[in-house]
C-alpha cells in the first residue's frame, strides 16, 4: 500500500494493470486481484489523485460546475475541498482540507478513519462560522452532495459548484495541495498513530500557510496574501499582487 500510494501520487492515471507491472518491476510478486483489492481499500481510482469520493448517491442533487471561464482575482471568491488517503505505519486515515483558490491558503482541515460525511460537514461548518466565500467547489462524492453538506452553504448565500465527472483539473489546486502534503511531509515520516499524524499535519499546514514560499504568489506565502487580503505593488512597499487566475 505504501508503494501504491507513492506511485499513485506520481502517476494518478495508472490503473490496476499498470500498478501490477510497476510492483513486479520492483520485484514484488503480485496479481491484479490483490492490487485491485488494495486500491479499493485505500479508496483510490485511476485518472485523478483522490480517494474514491466520486461515488455519487443518486438521491443527492448534483450542482453544475461554475468555475469554467471564471477569472479569480481575489481572496474568498472560490474555495474548494477534497479528501485524500494518508498512510500510517500500520493502517491509514483520510484527510480533508479547504483551500482558498486565489491565495492557496488552507482555511481548515480534518482527519477521519472513515469516509463518512460527518467530519467534512463539521470542518466546513467551523470555517464558515468565521468567514465565507462566494463559490464553494467540490467533487461529486456523496460526502459533498448530501444536503447536510450543501444546505448550510446555500443558507449562507454561498453558491455550490461541483466538478465534472472524471475531470481531474476541475479541482486542480486541491490536487496540487495533496501532492505537496505527500511529497514534503507524509512520505518523509513514519507516523504510527492518528494522534501523531494529526500533530504532524498541524505543524505542516502551519508551515505551508506561513513559511512555505510559492512561486505563483511572487515567492510570498499563502498567509501573506490571504491574511492581508490585498497587496499593491509600488516602489515604496514592494508589495506583490498575485496575478488573476483564469479557469478554462
Amino acid at each position: 500500500m505504501r508503494l501504491l500510494d507513492e506511485q499513485y501520487t506520481r502517476t494518478p492515471c495508472y490503473g490496476v494493470l499498470k500498478m501490477v507491472a510497476h510492483l513486479r518491476n520492483l520485484g514484488h510478486v503480485v496479481n491484479a486481484k490483490r492490487v485491485r483489492r488494495l486500491l479499493r481499500k485505500m479508496g483510490l481510482e485511476a485518472v485523478y489523485q483522490k480517494p474514491n469520493t466520486s461515488q455519487r448517491n443518486p438521491e443527492h442533487k448534483v450542482y453544475p460546475y461554475l468555475l469554467r471561464g471564471l477569472v479569480i482575482d481575489r481572496c474568498d471568491q472560490v474555495w474548494s475541498t477534497d479528501i485524500t488517503y494518508i498512510r500510517l505505519a500500520s493502517g491509514f486515515v483520510y484527510l480533508m482540507a479547504v483551500i482558498d483558490w486565489y491565495s492557496r491558503y488552507v482555511l481548515g482541515w480534518a482527519l477521519s478513519t472513515t469516509l463518512d460525511a460527518d467530519f467534512c460537514i463539521e470542518a466546513v461548518g467551523n470555517i464558515t462560522e468565521r468567514q465565507q466565500c462566494d463559490i464553494f467547489n467540490t467533487d461529486q462524492g456523496s460526502q459533498f452532495t448530501t444536503p447536510r453538506f450543501t444546505q448550510p452553504l446555500l443558507d449562507k448565500g454561498i453558491k455550490v459548484s461541483m466538478d465534472g465527472r472524471g475531470r481531474a483539473l476541475d479541482n486542480i489546486f486541491v490536487e496540487r495541495l495533496w501532492r505537496t502534503v505527500k511529497y514534503e511531509h507524509v512520505y518523509l515520516q513514519d507516523r504510527h498513530t492518528v494522534q501523531e499524524t494529526w500533530v504532524g499535519l498541524r505543524d505542516f499546514f502551519h508551515f505551508y500557510n506561513h513559511e512555505r514560499l510559492h512561486q505563483s504568489l511572487g515567492y510570498r506565502t499563502p498567509a501573506d496574501v490571504y491574511l492581508a487580503r490585498r497587496y499593491e505593488k509600488d516602489e515604496t512597499t514592494h508589495f506583490y499582487q498575485p496575478a488573476s487566475i483564469l479557469i478554462l
